[in-house]
């Protein structure tokens, strides 16, 4: 017998050489039916894989990320099944599970696939899945493996088999369809109901543009055609509040080819939106002690080199800036940690003087590759929330828990309720990415683990996640249309202290290191706003939309009075506008709706009598006549419900 333990910590007994499936099926055998794919101490297997020894098994649905991995990819198997069918000398490379879907990586030669293909090449792929053929892995031998694919000219899986040990090389086979794969699939193709190929790309092999071109197919597959019908709606809806479509609607930003790509530039209306952003950050910060301070946008090459950013970005950023002087060299700054770090070593401190909080919202600079570049989501120069935080060990637990509730009250204040941490630490398999020693890496990764813990935070710790110098928190929002993003970071750093050689004077008159915190609730400003426009559609909270209120006056003969009317907007810090544009009320209101503003106020000959406004909300329709304090008061009601002070 073999004791295998579950997830929720039990044991159980079963006989040697039972499977996945048994141990499910001694469970519930509703659980058997959807269990597509499991793990076993920590490796990934079949479902039909013998348990021969002692271990922790967990058994993985499509609801489980590792569970859609396992379908994506035996998807991938399909899919080129399918296509072969059609091209039949196509030459198969790689086939991986990505985060939506999957793709295939393909050499056809001469043949071309187009979207026009795309229906026909679907149909076979659910006949062949309708076949429930099973996914049977084997072991072969490096020699048999490199035979099999030399006879088939695919010098593709050849040079993939070259880089292999033997003894670790297997197939996977299901009907008539061999694959070089490592394992990880669900237990038949039956299990697979819809599928859609989304697209087709050009890709080089092995990403190295001086390989061969490939043509790689995307797809995405469910085990019910409903699945895949919402995921088509919500795509649909996703290109809606695309931030790029929105940002032009709304006049918030732009993108110049002269400036340059990934450059935005900010137009008056996300200005100010932006603006707002940062003021309320600065209102919640000088509260918890931040005190703010300014650097420039290039600093030495040496100051980099210290800190290790250049180590890190020197390749991948903007080439260095030379000067008249001979050996000086200047950068674009990468990151803000060094500057701050000598802002902080410009004067001794003793420990009674910590902690030290410096914020600021500095730009920094990246080359992204032009393929990268994505809207306001992907840029080459970006402004974060910066914030750096010096303080004594015994200080760090307590700075740190503080944080977090600057980053939640910043979640909350804008909407994102639904969120998760993810402590990230080292790749302990690969230590030398990373700057430090092992001792200060613990004591740091426990401080972080520790203050999720105490703060009561829903946390999953990931190994290799941390930044080359620390390990850090990330907080990952799930937005309206349930995707995630890693939005707000806290990092513990030892490492830069140390290399700035920062130092504060102890209680024991000796000098001591500092531990930095690293902070940024929003992250990026662009890629922050560019979050908040998908997760709002555009419709922001109503304490920072760039426009609160329209006043349409039905006539010209109202306009002194909406003129009154926005007068007393504006003295209460209302942010108002009149349409005055020669139009029907009718299509006035249209276009504010479109324009996503929140309230709409009409004036006319009633309304100047009584001194009052009507009112219409934006997604609602009319809600009534109000006098204008008690107007003033219902969008003082409707800021407090979302801002509260920090």
């Amino acid at each position: 017998m073999i004791k295998i333990t579950l997830p929720d910590g039990s044991v159980k007994e079963f006989e040697v050489n039972s499977t996945p499936i048994d141990v499910a099926k001694s469970i519930s055998e509703g659980l058997a039916r959807n269990v597509i794919s499991a793990s076993f101490n920590e490796t990934t297997i079949e479902t039909t894989t013998p348990l021969t020894t002692d271990g922790a098994l967990v058994l993985y649905t499509f609801n489980d990320k590792d569970g859609k991995k396992a379908f994506w990819h035996s998807s991938a198997h399909v899919l080129a099944q399918a296509i072969l069918e059609f091209y039949p000398n196509t030459k198969l490379t790689i086939g991986p599970a990505i985060d939506n879907g999957f793709y295939y990586d393909l050499d056809l030669g001469e043949d071309v696939i187009s979207e026009k293909d795309f229906p026909s090449i679907e149909k076979k792929f659910l006949e062949l899945a309708r076949e429930k053929a099973e996914f049977k892995l084997r072991e072969v031998s490096k020699a048999d493996a490199l035979d099999y694919y030399r006879s088939r000219n695919n010098e593709y899986k050849v040079e993939l088999i070259e880089g292999l040990e033997d003894g670790d090389i297997t197939f996977c086979d299901h009907s008539n369809f061999t694959d070089l794969c490592r394992g990880g699939h669900i237990p038949n193709t039956g299990f697979i109901k819809a599928v859609k190929i989304m697209n087709v790309a050009g890709a080089y092999w092995r990403g190295n543009e001086k390989n061969n071109q490939l043509t790689r197919v995307y797809a995405i597959s469910f085990p019910k055609q409903k699945q895949l019908k919402e995921y088509l709606e919500l795509l649909e809806e996703a290109k809606k509040r695309d931030h790029r479509k929105l940002g032009k609607e709304l006049e918030l930003f732009t993108f110049s080819q002269k400036v340059g790509q990934g450059l935005p530039l900010w137009l008056p209306k996300g200005a100010a939106l932006r603006s707002r952003l940062e003021d309320f950050l600065k209102k919640a910060q000088k509260k918890a002690g931040y005190e703010m301070v300014m650097t420039p946008h290039i600093g030495q090459k040496d100051l980099y080199v210290t800190s290790g950013h250049y180590a890190k970005y020197g390749e991948d950023s903007f080439q260095p800036i030379t000067t008249p002087k001979d050996d000086e060299e200047f950068l674009l700054k990468p990151m803000n940690c060094p500057h701050h770090c000598e802002i902080f070593a410009h004067k001794p401190y003793s420990y009674k003087d910590l902690p030290v909080r410096f914020a600021e919202f500095g730009t920094v600079y990246r080359y992204e590759q032009s393929g990268e570049l994505h809207g306001l989501t992907r840029v080459r120069g970006f402004t974060q929330d910066d914030a750096h935080i010096f303080c004594t060990p015994e200080q760090l637990d307590t700075e740190f828990k503080n944080v977090i509730d600057l980053v939640l009250y910043v979640f909350t204040s804008l909407g994102f309720e639904n969120f998760t941490a993810q402590v990230s630490i080292r790749d302990k398999e690969n230590l030398d990415k990373y700057i430090g020693e092992k001792e200060t890496w613990e004591l740091a990764e426990n401080a972080i683990i520790n203050a999720a813990q105490d703060k009561g935070l829903d946390f999953v710790i990931e190994e290799g996640e941390a930044a080359f110098y620390g390990p850090k928190l990330d907080f990952m929002v799930k937005d309206a249309l349930g995707r995630n993003w890693q939005l707000g970071t806290i990092q513990v750093d030892y490492n830069l202290p140390k290399r700035f050689e920062l130092t504060y004077k102890g209680p024991d008159n000796k000098l001591h290191r500092p531990v930095m915190i690293h902070r940024a609730p929003f992250g990026s400003m662009e890629r922050f706003i560019a979050i908040l426009l998908e997760h709002t559609g555009g419709k922001f909270p109503l304490w920072l939309t760039p426009e609160q209120v329209i006043i349409l006056p039905i006539s010209e003969k109202y306009q002194n009075y909406a003129e009154k009317v926005l007068h007393l907007l504006e003295n209460s810090e209302i942010r108002a506008l009149i349409d005055d544009r020669n139009e029907k009320t009718g299509r006035k209101i249209r276009d504010a709706e479109v324009s996503k503003i929140p309230f709409m106020v009409i004036v006319g000959e009633k309304e100047e009598d009584e001194n009052t406004v009507s009112i219409r909300k934006h997604g609602e329709g009319d809600i009534g006549t109000l006098s204008i304090k008690d107007f003033v008061s219902l969008i003082k009601e409707e800021v407090n419900k979302t801002l509260t002070p920090f």
